[in-house]
């Protein structure tokens, strides 16, 4: 509903560990174009298009979080671009030249900063960036038009659009949760904040963002499973599901509450079968406190209520390796 702002403390750092501090940009490709531009906007994002290319961004918020190219294809996660300080910049590229883990720029990009590629065979790249992660619990923000006079609710004719605030995090699918834990704690310095056996598991940045600023789940490939953004409240997880019903994406799962991260939310089912998440009140880690970790069983580790799981909300769509 309202503008998004700034996430709070941009400059900050935990003294003396290296480590990405935000997820600065996803780049996936879909087979036409269209359908990304009606869908992310249906959903509340600033769609900028060029060609066979969209743009995504938050309203209010100068910071392009991703990049759709159409390509005639099945749906395929390209690469993911972290965030790192200048000063970790040389640091990062032995590390990567001493794990023989470097990789070419991929040709969607602009080929600037460090390239590898992650055991399950996704390009990453690292830049020196603005930090864009929260790096303080970020506050509820409840924007609506005025209520009915005493009452609480507005007129439904009177409900104003859902616009997301920024990009919280995103979850990937892995054939190996336990050994993409590793790699990011050893090469992306990540930390682990809770898990579930092998089959999904949650990490943020030690530089203080939420609950998880990537995660895992388990499946038969690697692609991507959902990204989440952030909104002002839990009217608008509720309100950005009925604006995404009225636009005609009927599909999704919530409104509900998660325990791990406990946010509330909504997914929004895009039109190759993977997600888009409405996600408020996440737990927040600081970067001046380590986060005690937990290993949780599979029923105490999804959600605390909502609806049932939708079959299809595990399946991984994506057919064709990245490139």
């Amino acid at each position: 509903m309202s503008p998004a702002a700034v996430p709070a403390n941009t400059t900050s750092r935990r003294a003396g560990v290296m480590a990405v501090h935000s997820v600065d940009r996803v780049v996936f490709s879909v087979p036409e174009i269209a359908a990304a531009e009606k869908f992310y906007t249906a959903f509340g994002l600033e769609v900028k298009r060029s060609g066979q290319q969209v743009d995504l961004y938050t309203h209010g918020h100068p910071h392009c979080w991703m990049s759709v190219f159409a390509n005639g294809q099945a749906k395929a996660l390209q690469y993911i671009r972290f965030g790192i300080y200048a000063e970790d910049i040389d640091a990062f590229r032995q590390k990567i030249e001493a794990l023989g883990i470097a990789c070419e720029p991929h040709p969607l990009s602009s080929g600037d900063g460090l390239w590898l590629r992650s055991p399950d065979g996704v390009a990453m790249q690292f830049i020196v960036a603005d930090k864009v992660s929260p790096s303080a619990k970020t506050p509820s923000a409840p924007a609506r038009p005025e209520a009915r006079r005493e009452a609480m609710a507005p007129a439904r004719s009177r409900s104003a659009k859902v616009f997301p605030r920024w990009l919280s995090h995103v979850l990937l699918f892995t054939p190996d949760v336990s050994r993409m834990l590793a790699f990011c704690e050893e090469v992306l310095g990540l930390r682990l904040s809770d898990r579930s056996g092998d089959l999904v598991a949650f990490m943020h940045t030690p530089h203080g963002s939420d609950h998880h600023l990537l995660a895992f789940v388990k499946s038969d490939g690697a692609g991507l499973h959902h990204t989440s953004w952030d909104v002002g409240s839990l009217d608008e997880v509720g309100e950005g599901s009925e604006q995404l019903r009225i636009a005609g994406f009927t599909e999704g799962w919530g409104v509900g509450r998660h325990v791990l991260g406990s946010n509330y939310f909504y997914y929004a089912r895009d039109p190759w079968g993977s997600f888009a998440e409405y996600s408020f009140d996440i737990d927040f880690v600081s970067p001046a406190k380590d986060w005690v970790s937990g290993d949780y069983a599979p029923e105490d580790s999804f959600y605390l209520w909502g609806p049932a799981v939708p079959e299809w909300f595990v399946v991984n769509t994506e057919h064709t390796a990245p490139a």
